[in-house]
């Protein structure tokens, strides 16, 4: 069944005595098929732009969360180094990171 068969339709029937004599005689067959196109909303036509597009508004919040994610842990980290480091002092400047909590 190809993608233009309807469900349920079959190939139309040709009755043997007709196609013997058209054999015989060489006459051509002519057969005429009444298809209607289907009547209603192509569902798939619409769905698909949708699930595709849901898709990519779902993967870009994702996205969002998992930098937002990144960071954070990266503020806690740089944070928990700087208040471990306590002052850095170069060339008679000194520079606190961090404060004490007392």
């Amino acid at each position: 069944m190809d993608h233009r068969t309807r469900p349920g339709g079959i190939a139309p029937h040709i009755p043997a005595d007709a196609y013997r004599r058209a054999e015989a005689t060489g006459q051509p067959i002519v057969i005429v098929v009444n298809d209607a196109p289907p009547t209603g909303i192509p569902w798939r036509r619409l769905l698909i732009p949708f699930a595709i597009a849901g898709a990519t508004v779902a993967g870009g919040w994702g996205l969002v969360a998992a930098l937002c994610l990144l960071l954070d842990a990266a503020a806690h980290t740089a944070t928990v180094i700087a208040g471990v480091a306590g002052p850095i002092g170069v060339g008679g400047i000194t520079l606190r990171l961090a404060r004490n909590k007392t």
